[in-house]
């Protein structure tokens, strides 16, 4: 992880917390139940995790459209289409309630995943970009994971 830009690595990192405090509100249910009464509970359980994912869908489908502009000609055209796959894949995916939107979830980010590594390869995404991407994607699919099978 020495490649990673110290702040990438941080931010990318800080952003799993919403994931993780999901899973760990799941798996202890005195800390779901004081995250209830104190912040509210679409802060903890699978809830957490499933507007969260949606969102951190949706900014990823920004990220990949910022990769498609440094893309030329059909690849380009390509490259847009394929960006906005993750926002419309949240979107119209994870409204059957917590089980089938946590399981769609995980399908969207193994597929973003996918899409992250298209991208680097078109050499648009950074050298790092996909050291990055597989240790967040993992650590986002045993959250959600926790939420939909524990």
């Amino acid at each position: 992880m020495n490649s990673i830009p110290r702040s990438a690595l941080i931010l990318g990192l800080a952003g799993l917390i919403p994931f993780v405090w999901g899973a760990i509100t799941v798996l202890h249910p005195p800390l779901a139940d004081w995250t209830n009464h104190t912040i509210g509970p679409r802060f903890a359980g699978p809830y957490v995790m499933l507007f969260y994912g949606a969102i951190i869908l949706a900014f990823m489908s920004g990220v990949l459209w910022g990769f498609a502009t440094k893309l030329e000609g059909t690849q380009a055209a390509t490259g847009y289409a394929l960006s906005v796959i993750p926002a419309l894949w949240a979107f119209f995916t994870t409204g059957g309630g917590p089980n089938s939107a946590g399981i769609s979830l995980m399908a969207g980010f193994i597929g973003l995943l996918g899409l992250d590594w298209l991208f680097w390869r078109f050499g648009v995404a950074p050298d790092w970009w996909m050291q990055l991407r597989v240790l967040l994607t993992a650590i986002v699919l045993a959250c959600l994971a926790v939420g939909v099978f524990a």
